[in-house]
C-alpha cells in the first residue's frame, strides 16, 4: 500500500544536527526538549488560507506540560531485549523502520519479564525522527483500551550515533490487514470483524471527541488496527497523526500524507484536514472488512483494482450485494448485518465532509449492529496466532512513503456516489 510523503511544515533549514548525547538522564532532557520544538512544528500550518498567520495555535500537549508514565530505555536494554536486534525476532517492517519483539523487566516486579514490541527508527533523516516525537507526543499523553499502550522510548547515542526507538504493548495477533489478507490461515470471522469495527470506532471517538483537544489520526487503515490476545482492536502508529483545528478554524491545512485508497478526496486535493477525513478512511476499512479486499490492489483485475469503484454496481440491489461479500466469510447469517454495515460506511463515505457523521454517531449505529448480530448468532473466538506462525511467515507488507505527483491518479474519488442499501426486515 502506497503512502503520500509526510511534513510537518515547510521550514527549508529543518532541524540542526542532533548532539551526540549519552545517559538516561540525558536522553530524557533531549526528549523533553524535542517535545517544545516539534510541538511548536506539529500545531503550525502548513500551508493555509488567508487568515493562518493571525491564528497560532497553542502548542500540542507534550511530556513536558503533561504526566507521563513512560519509560525511559537505553539501547543496549533494547539490544539485549531483541537479541541485538535480530531478524528472528522482528515482526515487521515499514515506512518508520523494523519493528521486533522482546522481552523486558516489569516495573512492578523485576524478576519477571514481558513481551513488547520495539520500533526502530530507519536511517532516514530527520523526517522519521519528527514522526518519532510525535509518536511519543500522542501516546505519551493518551490512554485508552483502544490505542496501542506506548510502553516507553529511547533516545540514546552509541558508536553509530542518536538512537531513536519505541517500545509498545506486544500485540500477539498482528494487524487486521494480515487477517484479510488471502495468505491468512486465519480468516477473521464475521463476528470479530464487527467486533473490530466497533472498536477502532471507539478508538477514533476518543482521538476526535472525548479529550480536551481533538486529534487527526490522519492514517487510519487496516494495517495500523492491531490485536491483542483477546483480539481487541487497537489504534496504532501515530506519527502522521495531528491536532485538529482549534476555535475559529474549520480546518487544518496541510501538506498532504497518508496511504493510497483511505485518504478522504477533499483532503487530497485541498491538503485541508478535519476529523472528517478520518472518517471517510473508516468507511473505506469497513468495506475492507466486508469485501476482505484492500482499497486498491494492482494484482487484481483491471476493472476491480480499486475497491470502491468496484463495489457501486452491487449496492443498489440487494441479490447482487453478495458479490462483493469476502468468499472465505460462512455467509449464511451475515447478509443482514453485512448490508447495515454498508450503509454505515456509505454515511461516511458521502462526498461533502459537512454530511458525514461523526465517529461518536458512526460509534453508536456500529454498536446496534455487533447487538443484533452477537444475539442471532454468536460465534466462539478465534484461537491466539502462536509465536512460531510470526516467525515463519513473511514480514508485514512495507509500506513506503512516498512522494506524490502533482497530479495524483485520484479522479476515481470523485466518481464515489455511494448508494443507500434497503437492508432486509
Amino acid at each position: 500500500m502506497k503512502c503520500f510523503p509526510f511534513y510537518f511544515g515547510e521550514k527549508k533549514d529543518g532541524a540542526k544536527r542532533l548532539q551526540s548525547i549519552s545517559g538516561r538522564s540525558n536522553s530524557s532532557t533531549f526528549v523533553e526538549a524535542e517535545m517544545r520544538r516539534s510541538g511548536s512544528e506539529l500545531n503550525s500550518m502548513d500551508a493555509s488560507d488567508t487568515s493562518t498567520d493571525s491564528f497560532r495555535r497553542s502548542a500540542f500537549p507534550s511530556l513536558s506540560q503533561r504526566p507521563s508514565n513512560l519509560r525511559v530505555f537505553t539501547v543496549p536494554e533494547l539490544r539485549t531485549a531483541t537479541k541485538s536486534f535480530s531478524r528472528g525476532v522482528m515482526l515487521g517492517e515499514g515506512g518508520f523502520g523494523c519493528v521486533y519483539k522482546g522481552l523486558i523487566k516489569s516495573v512492578d516486579d523485576p524478576s519477571t519479564k514481558i513481551e513488547v514490541a520495539v520500533k526502530q527508527l530507519g536511517r532516514r533523516g530527520i523526517q522519521g525522527h519528527k514522526e518519532w516525537v510525535t509518536e511519543v507526543n500522542v501516546l505519551g499523553i493518551v490512554e485508552h483500551p483502544n490505542l496501542v499502550k506506548l510502553v516507553g522510548y529511547c533516545a540514546d547515542d552509541d558508536e553509530r550515533g542518536i538512537q531513536r526507538l519505541l517500545v509498545y504493548e506486544y500485540m500477539p495477533n498482528r494487524s487486521v490487514e494480515h487477517h484479510l489478507s488471502s495468505r491468512s490461515e486465519t480468516p477473521l470471522p464475521w463476528s470479530r470483524r464487527l467486533k473490530i469495527a466497533q472498536d477502532a470506532a471507539r478508538g477514533l471517538t476518543y482521538l476526535h471527541e472525548e479529550m480536551d483537544f481533538q486529534i487527526i489520526f490522519r492514517d487510519f487503515k487496516s494495517s495500523n488496527i492491531l490485536l491483542d490476545e483477546q483480539w481487541k482492536a487497537k489504534l496504532s502508529d501515530f506519527g502522521l497523526a495531528r491536532l485538529g483545528p482549534s476555535d475559529g478554524l474549520t480546518h487544518v491545512s496541510t501538506a498532504v500524507v497518508g496511504t493510497m485508497g483511505y485518504a478522504a478526496p477533499e483532503y487530497v486535493q485541498t491538503g485541508r484536514l478535519t476529523s472528517k477525513s478520518d472518517v471517510w478512511s473508516y468507511g473505506v476499512f469497513l468495506y475492507e472488512l466486508i469485501t476482505g479486499r484492500r482499497p486498491i490492489d494492482r494484482n487484481r483485475p483491471k476493472g476491480e483494482q480499486k475497491m470502491l469503484e468496484w463495489i457501486r454496481p452491487y449496492l443498489s440491489d440487494g441479490r447482487k450485494f453478495q458479490i462483493i461479500l469476502d468468499p472465505r466469510l460462512e455467509r449464511k447469517h451475515l447478509f443482514k448485518s453485512a448490508q447495515k454495515l454498508a450503509v454505515i460506511a456509505n454515511k461516511c463515505l458521502v462526498r461533502n465532509p459537512k454530511n458525514r457523521p461523526k465517529m461518536s454517531e458512526v460509534l453508536q449505529m456500529v454498536t446496534q449492529v455487533v447487538e443484533s448480530s452477537v444475539s442471532t448468532n454468536p460465534q466462539p473466538p478465534l484461537k491466539s496466532v502462536v509465536a512460531s506462525e510470526e516467525a515463519s511467515q513473511d514480514t508485514e507488507t512495507v509500506n513506503k512513503k512516498i512522494t506524490m505527483d502533482q497530479k495524483p491518479d485520484c479522479n476515481w474519488l470523485r466518481m464515489w456516489r455511494p448508494k443507500l442499501l434497503r437492508t432486509c426486515r
